[in-house]
């Protein structure tokens, strides 16, 4: 006799092919027509879906009721969504692109990432009561890289085709793939510093000598200089291959489709296996396999790559939603909620905006106060940080004393945990919401000064005719925007 089985597996099933047909019906609209963010909705349903309301992911059922496991299943799928989404972003810059725009990049990179560092970190330190310098810099390194992914709320689509200028585009979305896997030095330096000096260094003796040779020689010489070789050579010898495949007719059009996608998996693997950074290396391999920009211009009008992004952002961003500790917000007992809207607040605004400006005279791609407070404002953070909070999560578990993770370690984990996710979610609704937004406000505004120049009989300012016009937009057919989903082309 026929019965319902709602096993775990046939509910996640029927929820996100549910969501994704009910979303893609509307995804145009959504889009291109009100710029939501692609994160916003995905992470709202994953809260619906989550045991806190309907109950249909379980996560702590698919970890065996261990929190240990649930941190290790979210770390290994954002490594796989960051790897496969960073190849795909590396591929789709013009060919050599990083040679090029180096200098900015450097900028950016360089004096950027570590004063988002230390905004950051001084931000938190103020904000978290009881909480060591130190401590805060390990919270703040996990934030510091910009998220690819919610990147294109204003890198791509529609709203970037009206307002971004081109090179601006291409430099937030380089940024934004080369600084997530140079987030490890900058955390890293934290958790050495913490692990070897801590309460005295008890139970990982050693001191500071320890600690910064560790971090110049296995973080610096081992995980970031040897991943850009490996992504280097990885990406050149892909290519080589694949155009000598093609041009002997060796290789079919799906096949030849997924080349970019199938590296992702293989560096997530492979760097994974011999220990080395396996985001950062997946960007340069990206870069190095379009060198010559055939694969790119071959593939410029295909989908797949791009229906493959969007299917891993919405499984991303669902997950996050159902995981996410909402319940430790506002009862964790660490930070009161109102601090920690005052430091999601804060960061928004503070942890990118003050050092782009600082710099943006150093940026050739970056004209004006306008671009400047743009590309200050959108450096999201998202899956990055919650990669990184997966790694020290797993790093602290090692921090013990007779087998009894050590008091400090323990404390920063709690900490850490509260304060990344709140700053995560805070960035995805902030992000997602800040386009359709101001763009609202901007109708509104015209709207207002519209009917003030009417009443006083004066001709309507052809400026607020602009803003009105600049609302929620249309959307263009189907056909019409294809192509806008594409990394635009270089200089």
């Amino acid at each position: 006799m026929p019965t319902l089985s709602l096993v775990n597996f046939n509910l996640v099933s029927a929820a996100f092919g549910g969501f994704i047909v009910v979303f893609g019906l509307l995804s145009h609209l959504l889009k291109d027509g009100f710029y939501l963010g692609e994160a916003l909705i995905p992470l709202l349903t994953g809260v619906w879906l989550s045991p806190a309301a309907a109950n249909v992911i379980r996560p702590l059922d698919y970890a065996h009721g261990e929190e240990e496991n649930l941190h290790a299943i979210t770390l290994h799928f954002s490594r796989l969504v960051l790897c496969v989404q960073l190849v795909i972003v590396g591929v789709h810059l013009p060919s050599q692109y990083l040679r090029y725009n180096w200098k900015s990049l450097a900028w950016l990179l360089g004096p950027g990432m570590i004063g988002m560092w230390l905004s950051t970190s001084l931000l938190v330190w103020a904000m978290v009561p009881h909480l060591s310098f130190l401590h805060s810099l390990a919270i703040g390194a996990c934030v510091t890289p910009t998220d690819p992914i919610l990147s294109n709320a204003i890198v791509k689509g529609a709203f970037a085709d009206q307002h971004i200028p081109k090179d601006l585009q291409l430099i937030i979305i380089s940024e934004s793939g080369a600084n997530d896997g140079l987030g490890y030095p900058f955390l890293f330096i934290a958790l050495y510093l913490i692990k070897y000096t801590g309460m005295g260094g008890e139970g990982q003796p050693g001191g500071v000598r320890l600690a910064m040779a560790y971090w110049f020689g296995e973080m610096w010489m081992y995980v970031i200089v040897l991943s850009v070789i490996y992504g280097l050579v990885v990406g050149l010898l892909a290519s080589k291959l694949l155009h000598w495949a093609e041009d002997r007719r060796l290789v079919d059009r799906e096949s030849y489709q997924i080349f970019a996608i199938a590296q992702g998996l293989f560096i997530v693997g492979t760097c994974g296996m011999i220990g080395t950074d396996e985001v950062l290396a997946s960007f340069i391999a990206g870069n190095a396999f379009n060198f010559d920009n055939r694969f790119r211009t071959q593939t410029i009008d295909d989908s797949l790559q791009h229906t493959t992004d969007m299917l891993l952002n919405y499984a991303i961003f669902a997950w996050f939603g159902a995981v996410c500790p909402w319940s430790s917000f506002a009862h964790g007992g660490i930070i009161s909620i109102g601090r920690l809207i005052g430091l999601g607040v804060l960061v928004l605004l503070l942890r990118r905006i003050p050092i782009v400006y600082a710099l943006h005279f150093q940026i050739r791609q970056i004209q004006g106060l306008q671009q400047c407070l743009i590309t200050g404002f959108f450096g999201p953070i998202g899956v990055s940080a919650i990669f990184y909070l997966s790694v020290s999560l797993e790093f602290l578990r090692h921090v013990t004393v007779e087998g009894v993770v050590r008091e400090d370690a323990a404390i920063l984990a709690e900490d850490i945990q509260v304060v990344v996710w709140f700053l995560a979610m805070c960035s995805i609704v902030g992000h997602g919401l800040s386009v359709p937004l101001g763009k609202l406000g901007l109708k509104i505004v015209g709207l207002i000064r519209s009917q003030r120049g009417k009443v006083k009989g004066s001709p309507e300012p052809e400026e607020f005719q602009e803003s009105q016009e600049s609302g929620i937009a249309e959307p263009a057919p189907i056909s019409q925007t294809h192509r806008t989903r594409e990394c635009p082309d270089g200089e």
